[in-house]
């Protein structure tokens, strides 16, 4: 491309991908550098990818208006949603009773960031880059482990859970009826997450366990591990089993005190994991990140004319817009995550009474679900 790039992204995950495409539509000139993929412990690098997203309405629109978003196969939609806690505690969620189509899809990674990868190969404005290229703004999309945001001396700042994250795919003997389902149990989360379609009878799992407790879990045999799943899941469909590997990674939380800056006197920018972590446990994490670049795009679009894309006061409207919701959902997961790790009676009777209340709460009830869920 004979001209300069106006924006140079470090990072093609599918945050990365998405904020290109955004990007070129805005008719500007992006260099869009590729990565390759941490190695995730406990699996080899060239088994296949077994995570699965929860995407809300947001993110959804905003991937169809990309037209990337993957068929029914690979976008699983959520019609209920069953949350039990550790001593009677239980809150259930309802499309019907919201009156919203779905109240999440879950998404199949791979497919995803292959239809992003292809239009991002059709768009004529998007050059893929083997290396960084000058540009007047530079965009961190590389992840939590990002090489940049540490070539930059940006500060991050990172709280490690004492738990570890486990990933899988299952087969079930029941199908799972469009239920998305999680439990609370001994300081550990597990949530299945349904998968290929409506009629689907396989999930992926996110399974949150104690540190102490992952190289057992990585080690046993995959009928010792699906033992271990019915029991964690109550049964509730029926016989499992193991349908990929297993990977695992640890889990934290994290936030960049400053999102935007400069460094050799250009402009950069942080999005996605880059910029901020949190827990898993309500799958809000790639949900935030599509909402760093669609908050981007949108203020590079409504700069006005004579402002650089590298303007250091546009850039600053970027962060105000996302650090509020960020800073907001990072410590309602880390106060969650705190209240269901304590082990004593009164912290276990305290949090099932809490969910009971939360689910009777109504209209509380209602729009703290519709905020998740991007309406």
């Amino acid at each position: 491309m004979s001209q300069p790039f106006d924006i140079c992204i470090r990072g093609d995950g599918i945050v990365g991908r998405t904020l290109a495409l955004l990007l070129a539509r805005e008719r500007l000139h992006v260099g869009l550098v590729s990565h390759p993929a941490p190695a995730k412990p406990g699996v080899a690098s060239a088994a296949p990818d077994v995570r699965a997203y929860a995407l809300n309405a947001k993110s959804r629109a905003l991937l169809e208006s990309l037209r990337c978003w993957p068929d029914a196969q690979h976008a699983t939609e959520v019609l209920a949603m069953r949350v039990l806690g550790d001593d009677g505690g239980e809150v259930n969620f309802s499309a019907q009773q919201l009156q919203v189509p779905g109240l999440t899809w879950i998404v199949d990674v791979p497919v995803l960031e292959a239809q992003l990868a292809a239009a991002v190969r059709f768009q004529p404005l998007i050059e893929l880059l083997d290396a960084p290229q000058p540009a007047s703004l530079t965009v961190i999309c590389e992840g939590k482990a990002s090489r940049t945001r540490a070539e930059f001396g940006i500060d991050f700042e990172i709280t490690r859970y004492p738990q570890t994250a486990i990933a899988a795919r299952l087969a079930c003997e029941i199908p799972h009826g469009q239920t998305a389902r999680q439990w609370f149990t001994h300081g550990e989360i597990l949530a299945f997450l349904p998968l290929a379609g409506p009629q689907g009878n396989s999930v992926a799992i996110v399974w949150s366990v104690r540190d102490d407790r992952v190289e057992a879990l990585l080690a046993a045999s995959p009928a010792e591990f699906c033992q271990q799943l019915q029991v964690a899941s109550q049964g509730c469909l029926g016989q499992l089993t193991l349908s990929s590997e297993r990977c695992a990674w640890p889990l934290q939380s994290a936030r960049a005190e400053r999102w935007v800056g400069s460094h050799e006197g250009k402009a950069w920018a942080l999005a996605g994991d880059a910029a901020h972590n949190v827990h898993p446990l309500a799958g809000q994490g790639l949900n935030l990140g599509l909402s760093d670049v669609a908050a981007l795009a949108q203020t590079l679009h409504e700069r006005e004319y004579w402002r650089s894309v590298g303007d250091e006061k546009l850039l600053r409207r970027y962060e105000r817009a996302r650090k509020a919701e960020v800073l907001a959902m990072g410590a309602t997961m880390d106060g969650l995550q705190q209240l269901f790790s304590q082990s004593s009676a009164a912290w276990q009777a305290a949090r099932n009474w809490g969910m009971n209340g939360f689910e009777r709460s109504g209209l509380v009830k209602q729009w703290v679900a519709r905020q998740a869920m991007g309406f």
